[in-house]
Order: structure tokens, then C-alpha cells, then sequence
């Protein structure tokens, strides 16, 4: 669910990839593949010719390749894609390979490694550590949805919605229609499942037997869903900050808002301890700042550091990332004050992970499937890709007709959930309605999963997968689940506390496991 955000205006470019991702998707994924199913022997024949990583101020140390995978599962010889991959290679005595995948829906791996691949480094002295940019992200034939006014699907404000419901509901066929042409062919074929199936391509490829994992975030619900599909295959995993397996997307979204409301809250309670907070010393009047600086960027956008407006849901989208992790928020602190006091976006839109500039080719993604240069990354790949893969892996989707009725009690809902973040996740949700039905693969089949035994992490304070989720889908996945509640805050444990990162590093090196409902406390968060 959660994702690493645009710098461009958020509600505008989430409308587009919610609108156009899901207009494309079919209703039935495919499955393992069977003794009867098509012939998949040439993609897992394959091994990965690992070499310099292509572009400027990327680690020396890491190396970069690449995996064929099918378009189509079900039609192999439909078409293929090329997935990009990075590696650190194990120093030690090398067991194979760890697989990471750091979240999203819709963050790519690459770049995520070469700023932060440091962090794995204790298990080189066993593994290679790998990640990759998943299908339709990053360099791996993304998707897009342009950068046209007349495609937006929404206003920057929302209340488009609210005057002419009708009209919104075209716009949405006709942002669909751009999504699919700038999307190129991959469209259709992305979500979680064959997300999943990519990374048993990935397994043999690397020359694993197994596949040891670790994932984070939206990382968990593509750990679950191999699990589910190659039981046999499964090594060691850890799902850190689990994503839920069978909340409707209007349920997530109001869990979402209200995790980060009280992170927001949190942030401010420090923040106004601090003679230089940009709201003032009071915490109560901060908040009410909040949320008149959201409004007021709605309605009288600033330029950002790309030339295009600033809006207040771009605001509310960069803060929601920022506050992933209280290491942030002295930097925070300071990008509010430089947008308040003199309307420099640059430290604010840092939060949402710079992309690559707009190349306007009418299609985003190589259409033979090749690798993209990462430059050529669409500006709007992390918010489209989002929205596709998540509409695609839900199968709840009410009629247009149901938009219009329920409307006003969604926003009412999602508004009262948090005053600041409900538009914006209700919006994100908003993009999936009266289109084709998701997958029911994950809902239906991603339970009582028969492998070994499987590390999840829970965070009682995380602001985007709430702990509840973990308990949740430990129940889902039956005796195989063991789970180590991380007592801490944030988003996600491994980076965060020392407890968390070590039992996880001991797991996947040597296969000792936590007892399940061992807890790591706050006071072990590390320094």
C-alpha cells in the first residue's frame, strides 16, 4: 500500500494511473505453473551476466543485470520484458542469494539500493544481496500516464467531485485511455501475482534452489503471495511492515489516514518544541496550520523545483513519506519553513524521491520490453504504477453509480479519519471504483500457505501498516508464521531498531528464529 511518492502534483498524476491502470486488467491472473500449463523452460534456463552498473554516481561496488520474464504467463510467446537488478556480492562464503524488494507498490529497487544498500551489508558475509525494479517500475518497463491537462481525472482540490460527479466519471474513461497509451503493452499484465512469478524466474536465474527473502512494506504482500504459489520454494523470509491480504482498498485507505494523522500529530508535538517550528510553539493552533497550508496550495499552487505547480495534495504526499521515519523530521522541519516563508518546494519534494524529467515519448516503456535508461524513467512512474498494481490486486469494484451515492459518506469518513491525509487516500482509492475487477487470487488463495517458517514483523507505531495487519495475516498464513513485535515506531523495524535488524540478520544467515510473540522495545531503536 504505501509507496514513495511523486514529486509531481500527487492527486492529479494518482487519478491518471488509477484511472488507466485498472481499465486494462483482466480479472484472472495465472497460477503456478503446472505440469500441463505453457512451456516455460527458456525463462528458467537463463542466468544473470552481472556487470558495472550503467550511469553516474552509483556505488563501484554494485553490480547491475538483468531477467527475461513473459509478458503473459499464459502466452509465453506473446512477448517478454526485461526486469532490472542490482547486486552486492556476498565477501564471505557465499549460500546463495537474499532478494529484496524495499516496498510500494511501485518503488523501484535500484536506486533504493544504491542509496541504502548499506544497510544489508552484514549479510554479504553469506549472500549476495540482490533487489530489482518489478514490472511496469523504474527501469523495467514503466508505466505511465502522461503529462496532459485534459487527462487530469480530478481537481487538485477534490471538489470537483463534488459539483459534477458525472463529468469526473468521463474523465476517468478518458485518463484511462491515456494511461493505456503511455503505458505501452505491460499494462495489462502487472499486479502482484505475476509480480510474484517474475521472482521465481528471478530464483533460478540467480541459482537458488530456494528463495530466502526479505521485504518490506508492500514487499510483504508480494512475499505472501509466492509463498502461496511456490510453497516448495520458499527459503528463509521476513515480511517487515505487513500489508493486509483481504482489507478492501476503502479500508486501507482509512487505516492509512489515520496511521498518518497521528503521525503528523507526533511530528508536530515535537516539532513546536523547537523555537524555529514554522508553526509556532502551540500544538493545537499547528495543526489547524496544517491544514490551511493544504488548502491554500490547493487553491494557489507554487512552481515546483520542475517548473509544473505545487499543490497542497503534493504537500500532503511528501509529508506522509517524511514521516516514514522520525529521522526525518528535522529535515522536514526545515522544508516546511523554506515553503512557508519564502515558497521553496526543493527540500519538500526531496521527501517523494526524485524522478527523472518528463521524455515525452508517447510511450513510457521500451515496447519490446528492453531495459529503460534511468533517465528516461517517467516523471510519474512511482503514483501510476501504484495505482495499477494495487487496483489490480483488489477485486472490489463498485459501479460508477456507486461512486456517485457513496461519495459523500467516503468523504466523510476519510476526512474524519485525518483532516489532512483523508482527501488524498480517498482520492487514491477513488481511482480504482466502477472499473474491471482485480485479481481474487491474493483474497481468496493466500492462506494456510504450507512452507517453512516464515519471520513477520509488526510495528506497534507504524504510521502506514498498522500492527494489526500483522497479526492479521499471521493468522492468514496459518503455523507457518512466526511474529516478533517490534514495540517501536516508524515505518517498518529493520531500519529503525537494533533488536529488529539483528534477530532478522540471524534468521536469514544462520536460521535462528525469534520465539513467535517475542518483542523488541523501544528503548532498543537504534542510534
Amino acid at each position: 500500500m504505501p509507496a514513495k511518492l511523486s514529486t509531481r502534483p500527487m492527486l492529479r498524476r494518482c487519478a491518471l494511473a488509477g484511472a488507466a491502470g485498472i481499465v486494462l486488467l483482466g480479472t484472472g491472473l495465472p497460477a503456478a505453473t503446472d505440469d500441463d500449463g505453457p512451456d516455460l523452460s527458456r525463462f528458467y534456463r537463463q542466468k544473470v551476466a552481472w556487470a558495472k552498473c550503467p550511469g553516474e554516481g552509483l556505488p563501484k561496488d554494485m553490480q547491475c543485470g538483468k531477467v527475461t520474464v513473459p509478458l503473459d504467463y499464459a502466452r509465453p510467446k506473446a512477448g517478454t520484458l526485461d526486469l532490472a537488478l542490482a547486486r552486492y556480492r556476498a565477501t564471505g562464503e557465499k549460500r546463495g542469494s537474499v532478494l529484496l524488494n524495499f516496498g510500494g507498490p511501485g518503488g523501484a529497487g535500484i536506486p533504493e539500493f544504491a542509496s541504502g544498500g548499506k544497510e544489508f551489508m552484514e549479510l554479504t558475509d553469506n549472500y549476495d544481496i540482490v533487489t530489482f525494479d518489478p514490472r511496469g517500475v523504474g527501469r523495467s518497463s514503466p508505466v505511465s500516464c502522461g503529462d496532459r491537462e485534459e487527462n487530469i481525472g480530478v481537481a487538485d482540490d477534490g471538489t470537483e467531485v463534488d459539483r459534477h460527479p458525472q463529468d469526473v466519471l468521463k474523465q476517468l474513461r478518458q485518463a484511462a485511455a491515456a494511461c493505456a497509451r503511455h503505458s505501452g503493452p505491460v499494462l495489462p499484465h502487472i499486479g502482484t501475482v505475476n509480480a510474484s512469478r517474475d521472482m521465481d524466474v528471478m530464483r533460478q536465474a540467480l541459482g537458488d534452489k530456494k528463495l530466502n527473502y526479505l521485504g518490506f512494506s508492500y514487499g510483504t504482500r508480494l512475499g505472501a503471495v509466492y509463498a502461496a504459489q511456490f510453497p516448495e520454494k520458499v527459503g528463509r523470509m521476513v515480511l517487515d511492515g505487513v500489508d493486509t491480504l483481504t482489507e478492501p482498498l476503502t479500508e486501507q485507505g482509512v487505516a492509512g489516514a489515520q496511521g498518518q494523522q497521528k503521525a503528523l500529530d507526533d511530528f508536530i508535538n515535537w516539532c513546536v518544541k523547537d523555537i524555529a517550528c514554522p508553526f509556532g510553539q502551540d500544538a493545537r493552533e499547528a495543526r489547524k496550520q496544517v491544514v490551511r497550508l493544504v488548502e491554500s496550495l490547493d487553491e494557489n499552487p507554487v512552481p515546483s523545483a520542475f517548473g509544473e505547480p505545487f499543490t497542497g495534495q503534493d504537500l500532503v504526499g511528501a509529508i506522509g513519506h517524511a514521516l516514514y521515519s522520525e529521522e526525518l523530521w528535522p529535515s522536514l522541519e526545515r522544508g516546511l519553513a523554506a515553503l512557508i516563508e519564502d515558497g521553496d518546494t526543493h527540500t519538500i519534494e526531496s521527501f517523494a524521491g526524485g524522478r527523472a524529467a518528463p521524455t515525452g515519448r508517447e510511450e513510457s516503456g521500451d515496447p519490446d520490453g528492453g531495459l529503460v535508461d534511468a533517465e528516461d524513467v517517467p516523471l510519474d512512474n512511482v503514483p501510476a504504477a501504484l495505482m495499477a498494481i494495487n487496483c489490480a490486486d483488489d477485486p472490489d469494484r463498485p459501479t460508477a453509480g456507486q461512486i456517485v451515492r457513496n461519495l459523500d459518506r467516503l468523504r466523510a469518513e476519510y476526512e474524519q479519519a485525518s483532516p489532512v491525509f483523508g482527501l488524498y487516500r480517498l482520492t487514491e482509492v477513488l481511482m480504482c471504483y466502477g472499473r474491471p475487477k482485480g485479481t481474487d487470487f491474493i483474497r481468496d488463495e493466500v492462506k494456510d500457505v504450507h512452507t517453512p517458517k516464515v519471520l513477520l514483523v509488526g510495528t506497534r507505531g507504524d504510521p502506514a501498516t498498522p500492527y494489526r495487519w500483522t497479526m492479521e495475516t499471521a493468522r492468514r498464513l496459518g503455523s507457518s508464521a512466526v511474529v516478533l513485535d517490534n514495540k517501536g515506531g516508524g515505518h517498518t523495524g529493520y531500519g529503525s531498531s537494533k533488536c529488529v535488524h539483528n534477530k532478522v540478520d540471524a534468521f536469514l544467515l544462520y536460521g535462528t528464529l525469534p520465539p513467535d510473540g517475542s518483542s523488541c522495545g523501544i528503548e532498543e531503536e537504534r542510534e
